[in-house]
């Protein structure tokens, strides 16, 4: 059983899903403690071999998370400064690692902090109403939890230089038009639909998911052509799981396979 360190943070398992809860009101700020907690709990779903799927998403109506608590920051403390920034990364670089799928049900505003654990999660579900944007040069700070790197590579340099050079704030809408979410729906409906796409992943094999997650990921940073080689050897690594010979069988059989993520 996956429990979370901090109140700041409620987990709950549905299923092969863990639900994630941010629960610092009035905001859902993030601090050390929640970062470090949001580690734990996705290295434990690591090692958990039942949880294919995390979903995240905030506690109340109208914030997902606002990002991180200004105060922190007000002393000019430059060591404050470091801890927090190895924080952030830790933690949504840990997400962002996850052998599963991540989904973030962004049920409010998406700020800072708020919308790089979002941008760290492999798939984003927003609700009509909510906004979103990186504001931390407003404030004379910068995004340090991966928000200058993986909005650049959604939405492409431009809109990431107008998002977080000029502080533009974004609607659900335009989020979606440049890709920065990959759904929008009602007020209040973004649980339901993460929830609902998570439950497919269950369905999928869970070793073949991890492989094809790497794979895609490899496309930052790597050349297309050592992918393609490391693509066709992940394919027969897949042999060595019991899950591959489950999957083939099953489908041959027309039964629902098993998968036992191994």
């Amino acid at each position: 059983m996956i429990e979370s360190s901090t109140e700041k943070l409620i987990v709950e398992a549905r299923g092969h899903t863990l639900l994630i809860t941010i629960n610092n009101p009035p905001a859902n700020t993030w601090d050390a403690r929640s970062l470090e907690g949001l580690a734990k709990i996705v290295e434990a779903c690591n090692a958990e071999k039942n949880i294919y799927a995390l979903v995240i998403t905030g506690s109340g109506e109208k914030f997902f998370s606002a990002g991180a608590d200004l105060n922190l920051f007000s002393s000019g403390d430059k060591k404050v400064a470091q801890s927090l920034a190895d924080g952030f990364g830790h933690a949504f670089e840990t997400l962002a690692n996850f052998r599963g799928v991540s989904i973030a049900a962004i049920n409010g505003f998406a700020m800072g902090g708020g919308l790089e654990c979002a941008l760290a999660c492999d798939i984003r579900i927003a609700e009509s109403q909510v906004q979103m944007g990186l504001p931390e040069a407003s404030v004379g700070l910068l995004p340090c939890g991966g928000g200058t790197q993986n909005l650049a590579w959604m939405v492409g340099e431009g809109w990431a230089k107008q998002i977080i050079l000029c502080g533009e704030r974004l609607d659900a809408a335009t989020a979606k038009r440049i890709g920065l979410v990959e759904k929008v729906v009602e007020m209040g409906q973004s649980l339901g639909h993460a929830l609902e796409l998570a439950e497919k992943v269950s369905k999928q094999s869970p070793p073949a998911v991890t492989a094809c997650k790497n794979l895609i990921q490899q496309a930052r940073g790597g050349h297309i052509n050592a992918a393609y080689t490391a693509e066709r050897a992940a394919f027969v690594k897949l042999f060595d799981t019991q899950d591959q010979t489950e999957g083939v069988n099953a489908f041959l059989e027309k039964r629902t396979p098993a998968w036992i993520n191994g």
